[in-house]
């Protein structure tokens, strides 16, 4: 009898097992809550923001989460090509 295989990784999908908090973390010590509230103009980056009130009103609304993960894919790309460019 042989085994069942493991369900394949993700190893290509840079948010598998990235929490949304993780991502909205990282979004504000990247970007700062004003310049997030600039590129995503959403009320809970707009005023009295704080990850809390992000993350419910996130949760609640896929094209606002669809629009922070994309800037996510995109801050983590600016960073690899910031590294990238930097002589040792």
């Amino acid at each position: 009898m042989t085994a069942l295989p493991s369900p394949p990784g993700q190893p290509r999908n840079p948010l598998h097992g990235v929490t949304l908090e993780a991502m909205v973390t990282a979004l504000h010590t990247h970007f700062g809550w004003a310049d997030l509230a600039l590129r995503i103009p959403v009320r809970c980056f707009t005023h009295e923001p704080s990850v809390n009130s992000s993350l419910k009103f996130l949760r609640k609304t896929p094209w606002a989460r669809e629009k922070v993960e994309g800037l996510y894919l995109f801050m983590l790309r600016e960073k690899k090509r910031g590294q990238g460019s930097v002589a040792p």
